[in-house]
């Protein structure tokens, strides 16, 4: 006879967003219920399978061991269960409903203003939902189901993923007023000086694109990483502080107006990255999915 007395998706829901979380208040807040009403439907959990999930006190939220291992694996019933909604969208209209994505920071202000008008004019039944993340975030958020896909830069290893390249981005070299090496187009990564380079502080693979572009191990030791965006870092160099490279989508979106920045294209072997978009092997959302790479493949 089969167990009738099986976890409801909702409490397995309440579960997922206080790891998340780790506070009841804020947790409630994501699901849209009262503190009360994710408390209670925790403590329904434990009690049905008969253990302790998350060691309570004034001020911290635990999980146990065992806790923590259902977690995993309730992301994963989640994230199956959504499936079944995503497949019958998926017979319905192409990228029509909800969809979530992930969009590195490096991507998400230089390439979205133009990508979401079109969307809207193509697809007015999509309800596209952003959120903005480093690399590493951005791939743990599509393999735990809180976002169906990511857009990105590659090369970057997101796990077991499928992925659709919509156009190469090519790196620049920025310069001060007035410290533009005359002559010279593209900038070879030899006559970079190491000393002055800014890059973007560690966590944003942008930077790890750069360096790999210039194949100068000693730039990783030298560089200055203290970037937490690239409007910052550009306004680090138009005040003379230092040098940086800067994607070719950024620079087509304007990011150097308004400065007294140079820009060069950087030689080398490969001096660009790949964006891409991303999302689960096996998606029953494939088709909507490689329709929305090819709306911004189109759009750089």
């Amino acid at each position: 006879m089969a167990n009738t007395y099986l976890p409801t998706l909702k409490q397995l829901q309440y579960l997922i967003a206080l790891r998340d979380h780790g506070h009841f208040g804020r947790a409630a807040d994501s699901c849209f219920v009262t503190q009360s009403t994710l408390s209670a439907g925790i403590r329904e959990l434990e009690t049905l399978i008969g253990v302790t999930l998350v060691e309570r006190t004034r001020r911290v939220v635990r999980f146990t061991p065992l806790g923590e291992q259902i977690v995993v694996k309730a992301r994963r019933v989640l994230r199956e269960a959504e499936e079944l909604g995503d497949m019958a969208r998926a017979a319905g209209r192409p990228l029509s409903g909800e969809m979530r994505m992930s969009v590195i920071p490096t991507i998400a202000p230089f390439l979205l203003p133009r990508a979401l008008p079109k969307l809207r004019t193509e697809y007015p039944d999509l309800k596209l939902f952003l959120r903005e993340e480093p690399s590493a975030a951005a791939c743990e958020s599509l393999q735990n189901g809180r976002a169906d896909c990511v857009l990105l830069a590659l090369p970057y290893s997101c796990g077991e993923v499928t992925t659709e390249a919509l156009f190469d981005d090519r790196l620049f070299l920025a310069f001060p007023a007035g410290e533009l090496p005359e002559g010279v187009n593209p900038v070879s990564p030899a006559d970079i000086d190491e000393t002055r380079l800014l890059l973007l502080e560690d966590g944003h693979c942008l930077k790890d694109h750069a360096l790999a572009a210039c194949n100068r191990p000693e730039l990783r030791a030298e560089a200055t990483m203290m970037g937490t965006s690239l409007h910052t870092i550009v306004q680090m160099v138009d005040n003379g502080l230092g040098v940086t490279m800067l994607p070719e989508i950024a620079l087509n979106a304007g990011i150097l107006e308004h400065t007294s920045i140079a820009a060069r294209p950087l030689g080398g072997d490969n001096p660009r990255r790949t964006i891409a978009l991303a999302w689960r092997r096996a998606s029953p959302r494939e088709r909507d999915f490689r329709l929305l790479a090819e709306v911004l493949s189109t759009v750089r």
